[in-house]
């Protein structure tokens, strides 16, 4: 049985119909999951805003993008936010849902393994759809499928 969290419509609207996706725990590391999804998303013509307190930096960038050290930092520079997408272990990924929540951010997206319950409550609770434990990559190869 799927899970509230992986409802496929909500999938679908992520999938299709957002543009502008933050990327929480994105840097300049080549050999993290978070690099290549972010590089999947744009090759999907998603624009990627990279948040990571390590690579926001003065004038850093990932994949063309500037970096930012936070959520708030990111939407006050670049506007709306469609998808907040956190490759943060499960303990330490719910205040990510609270900020996107606090930003206005169209969805938020858990990576596959990241779970968290209460967040995901928290979230949808606010009106603002969540998605957890998958990943754009396996949910656009189950299409092609």
């Amino acid at each position: 049985m799927t899970e509230s969290w992986q409802d496929p419509k909500t999938i679908d609207r992520f999938l299709d119909d957002t543009r502008t996706w933050a990327i929480v725990g994105l840097s300049n590391d080549t050999g993290r999951t978070a690099y290549a999804i972010a590089q999947l998303l744009q090759a999907r013509g998603k624009r990627i805003i990279p948040v990571h307190p390590g690579a926001a930096a003065e004038g850093v960038e990932v994949l063309g993008e500037k970096a930012y050290a936070t959520l708030a930092e990111a939407s006050a520079a670049v506007g709306t936010i469609d998808v907040v997408d956190v490759f943060r272990r499960s303990e330490a990924a719910g205040e990510f849902a609270d900020q996107a929540v606090a930003i206005g951010a169209g969805g938020v997206w858990f990576q596959l393994g990241v779970i968290d319950e209460e967040a995901f409550r928290r979230t949808t609770d606010a009106g603002v759809p969540m998605v957890m434990d998958t990943c754009p990559a396996i949910e656009w190869g189950r299409r092609a499928a």
